[in-house]
């Protein structure tokens, strides 16, 4: 198989009336996902001289999957764009993407049209096609289908993922169908989802780790049930929609599975069927695994680890049930899945093998992006040939992570290098200090930062812990040269759109003053 509608089509053959896809409005069994995707194919390749991305500006639901489908059938990507994204990034986006078509709903239509003007000498002509004349007025011609199938191959971008740029730009990470299917199998199989699972889809449908979710039921037969963005700020309505829906395999963000045990969400009602929890992004609380094992000891927890460029996972570690983990324990990422070679580089690029010492995270598999889209320049800075394979050509990927191995082999994520600073006279690991105060009691988030110029710690939580107390403890934890100068109490943690804290927001309100609304007085 060389192209994932070749997933949809056989799950659809063999349990076409099974259902695929479900959202608290509607429900598509595989047979109608496939049709309303054909629908949206032939509607959409009707518009377009070319293979140019189709941008989808929609909040994730079965109609939402349904064009996503439907631009694959059309023989091109897609890119989901946030709704709740800045005015200017998504700007900035479309630039990037130079869309024939978007795809969008009447409510968002004057948005999108606004959006364009402004941008009208950047971007070539836009149609907007709306989503519910994609699926209601096409006829499907499977002709114009078969013509198109016949030009795809594996290494055909899938879809487009925007990340933050440090330039300040978004990248388009495109990933293609092969790097897909290869990872899916495997994930799917080293955590034996079948069929008969309901996976509880958390992520947005722009951040990559929907597409374990999407990709997972398409080739197992697996029934995404689809949780809506608001229901995160809702805790009785999420935990009964996740107890009515009867999920199993949940892969969420750290923040979203943090929001629930902050709000208390077990005490209200516990979805007992739940038997796999899979997190990423950000390193879990011990506390807050705490709760989640207390309510749910029947499931099997697994760190995962991987940025969007190596399509969504490359390494995974499964937490013994059996062991107590301390406070300050640090999660490790784990080894590499199969297919998977995971490797730490110094910084004269000679392999680390030892255990303790910092290196920086490397992956070579055929799951590695295309690269970025529209931007040779900031993909060959990252994706590089193997400096430790002189024989022949092997693209790898430089993640810019810095990770250690434990004593059993683990490897265990430090920082990002950008979160490496120096603080009189010592190296320091901000990660390092973020562990220590998530440890305290009344701590639920921290995030530490540096401020080059003054050369201060800054450490900011949330909680109900006082300042000098959490100073205090800090104490008989961290060596001196790693206390805070300044602790700074949040009513809430400003968090990016993919669900991890927000550094810079953080900078920005310090640097705004102690009046900012996030800030306790």
């Amino acid at each position: 198989m060389t192209n994932v509608l070749e997933w949809l089509e056989h799950m659809e053959a063999q349990s076409g009336e099974k259902i695929a896809v479900a959202d608290p409005k509607e429900e598509y069994s595989f047979t109608q996902l496939k049709m309303y995707a054909q629908k949206g194919g032939t509607y959409l390749r009707k518009w377009m001289t070319g293979t140019a991305p189709v941008a989808i500006y929609m909040e994730k639901s079965c109609v939402t999957l349904s064009i996503m489908f439907g631009a694959v059938y059309a023989g091109c990507p897609y890119c989901l764009l946030d709704l709740r994204q800045p005015e200017a990034r998504l700007q900035q986006i479309i630039t990037v993407l130079q869309p024939e078509v978007i795809v969008t709903k009447k409510e968002n239509l004057e948005k999108m049209k606004k959006c364009l003007d402004a941008i009208a000498g950047d971007v070539p002509k836009t149609t907007i096609l709306l989503a519910e004349k994609c699926l209601d007025e096409a006829t499907i011609d499977q002709n114009l289908l078969r013509q198109i199938r016949t030009e795809h191959t594996d290494r055909k971008p899938l879809y487009i993922n925007f990340t933050s740029g440090s330039t300040g730009l978004p990248k388009g990470v495109a990933v293609s169908h092969r790097a897909v299917m290869d990872f899916i199998r495997i994930y799917a199989d080293t955590f034996a989802v079948t069929k008969e699972d309901i996976i509880g889809n958390q992520a947005p449908f722009d951040f990559d780790v929907s597409v374990k979710d999407i990709y997972t039921g398409l080739l197992t037969g697996a029934k995404v049930q689809i949780i809506p963005r608001e229901y995160f700020s809702d805790p009785t309505t999420l935990m009964d929609y996740m107890a009515d829906s009867k999920m199993t395999v949940l892969t969420w963000a750290v923040s979203a599975m943090c929001f629930v045990s902050v709000m208390n969400g077990f005490a209200y009602r516990t979805p007992d069927t739940v038997r796999k929890v899979l997190f990423s992004g950000e390193v879990l609380p011990i506390k807050h695994y705490r709760i989640w094992r207390k309510y749910l000891p029947q499931a099997m927890f697994v760190n995962l680890y991987g940025p969007t460029e190596v399509t969504c996972n490359c390494t995974y570690y499964v937490l013994d049930p059996k062991r107590e983990y301390e406070l300050t324990d640090v999660i490790p990422i784990g080894k590499a899945f199969p297919n998977e070679t995971v490797f730490l580089l110094d910084e004269t690029d000679q392999q680390v093998t030892e255990a303790g010492i910092a290196g920086e995270i490397c992956v070579s598999s055929s799951e590695l992006a295309l690269g970025y889209y529209n931007a040779p320049d900031k993909t060959a800075q990252v994706f590089v040939q193997n400096p430790l394979n002189h024989r022949y050509d092997e693209r790898i990927y430089r993640t810019g992570d810095l990770a250690k191995y434990d004593a059993q082999g683990n490897l265990v994520y430090i920082s990002r290098k950008d979160f490496q600073i120096k603080h009189l006279g010592h190296r320091i690991e901000l990660g390092e200090i973020e562990v220590a105060a998530n440890a305290v009691d009344g701590i639920t988030r921290s995030c530490c930062i540096y401020e080059t110029e003054k050369e201060r710690l800054l450490l900011f939580y949330t909680g109900t812990c006082e300042k000098r107390q959490l100073i205090k403890t800090l104490r008989g934890i961290l060596p001196p040269y790693m206390i805070p100068n300044t602790a700074l109490q949040l009513t809430e943690m400003p968090m990016t759109k993919n669900g991890k804290i927000d550094r810079n927001q953080l900078r920005k309100l310090y640097e705004e003053g102690l009046h900012a609304r996030h800030f306790k007085k």
